[in-house]
């Protein structure tokens, strides 16, 4: 076997290379823009494969450098922290609060149903965490986030489970609600089909209404000055985040790196909400979440690209039955558990297909399955102010501390 090393910009480069990839394949094959997977997802699973294939087929034995991907992450899940923000909360209303009870409920669900599983099979209760909520409630960035943690408590190659189980929920989630939501609304008659097709304003996962989206127009330089200021927030914020970190550290419970620096974020932004909507706040939150966003496609094109899927063999049986086991478990929760708790109205209907959505995948399967059922029927307000919100606000949070709590009673 010959080890092939590959150095920060190396891997960087691979990491980009599958973006780029998945860029042209998106444009390419409809299917992949059809389920919402994205471009890093499809891209670096083909470079990964070209990986396996070298292995199998000389020996190769790949060692990738993960400062890139490590920072990507930090400043992806800082930009979640920013995008915290809890006066949301009254605009959303009662349905806002069932949701997010009803995802916590889900995330605990998950995590207990992988990790039974996996101790029925007699295998290391950290494969089930690892097809838990980590990969499916989370998705490929809290895949990414955990995959250390799981590797320094002993799971061999969890970078790669998590991320195919992370795959495996996008597709899913985008397969099971859709059409859950349109059964739901056909059994129960809870709207006609539209003769007129309602147009859809698409509303971006990170974001909680378009009306909170703020342009800044002006001349090139003030788009720089603006760039930079989030920048330097971003990064003094992750500087802070590590401190509260390594505080959180000492009291011997296992926290995601991440996680110092999401917490501080949300601080700020909440702190500054009053000078904010006076319109005076410092915050640049339209470029931090641009550079978010563009850390995101950073990070999961490096982490997809640098997988190594042969560390998968023996364990595809069981990995299999828990995916298996966590999409039978979406849909009876959303159909039957989440549905009558919602209202067992049209816009439940609605949410229900978006609870899929993020349930097994990420916040732009639920706006796409949302925005299919309203596309068929007509447009509901709610479900895409709530949806978003949560996505943003919620999820990484209640996950983080849920995943945290099996981590350390393992």
């Amino acid at each position: 076997m010959m080890t092939v090393s590959l150095d920060m910009y190396m891997t960087a480069g691979a990491g980009m290379l599958a973006l780029f990839l998945g860029i042209l394949f998106t444009r390419a094959i409809p299917l992949l823009k059809r389920f919402c997977i994205p471009a890093p997802v499809s891209g670096g699973l083909v470079v990964s494969l070209l990986t396996l294939a070298l292995h199998g087929l000389f020996g190769l034995d790949f060692q990738f450098d993960g400062t890139i991907k490590d920072i990507a992450m930090m400043l992806f899940f800082t930009s979640v922290g920013f995008q915290s923000d809890l006066r949301a909360i009254k605009e959303g209303g009662r349905p806002l609060l069932i949701m997010v009870l009803l995802v916590a409920v889900l995330i605990v669900l998950q995590n207990g149903l992988a990790v039974g599983i996996a101790k029925g099979m007699g295998l290391d209760p950290l494969l089930g965490m690892a097809a838990g909520s980590i990969p499916m409630c989370g998705g490929h960035g809290t895949a990414g986030g955990f995959s250390p943690v799981l590797e320094q408590m002993g799971l061999q190659g969890a970078s790669s489970i998590t991320m195919a189980a992370a795959t495996f929920g996008l597709v899913a989630g985008s397969l099971i609600g859709g059409p859950l939501g349109e059964w739901l609304i056909r059994k129960r008659r809870l709207a006609t089909v539209s003769g007129e097709r309602d147009v859809i304003k698409g509303i971006e996962g990170n974001e909680a209404a378009e009306e909170k989206r703020i342009e800044h127009p002006g001349t090139e330089e003030q788009a720089y000055r603006r760039s930079l200021l989030a920048a330097c927030q971003m990064l003094l914020t992750m500087a802070l985040g590590m401190g509260l970190s390594k505080l959180l550290s000492l009291t011997g419970i296992t926290f995601p790196t991440y996680f110092g620096a999401l917490i501080v974020a949300a601080l700020i932004r909440n702190l500054s909400a009053p000078r904010e909507k006076q319109g005076k706040s410092r915050l640049a939150l339209d470029r931090i979440v641009s550079i978010g966003n563009i850390c995101l496609s950073v990070f999961l094109g490096t982490a997809m690209a640098t997988l190594k899927l042969w560390e998968l063999s023996g364990l595809v049986l069981p990995l299999v039955v828990i995916l298996l086991a966590q999409a039978l478990l979406i849909f009876l929760y959303a159909g039957f558990f989440a549905f009558p708790a919602l209202g067992k109205d049209y816009d439940a209907a609605v949410l229900v297909s978006g609870l899929c959505g993020f349930g097994l995948g990420a916040t732009p399967n639920a706006m796409a399955n949302m925005s299919a059922v309203c596309y068929k029927y007509h447009y509901a307000v709610k479900p895409f102010l709530i949806v978003p919100i949560i996505g943003a606000m919620f999820v990484d949070i209640i996950n983080t501390g849920v995943i945290t709590l099996f981590l350390n009673l393992l």
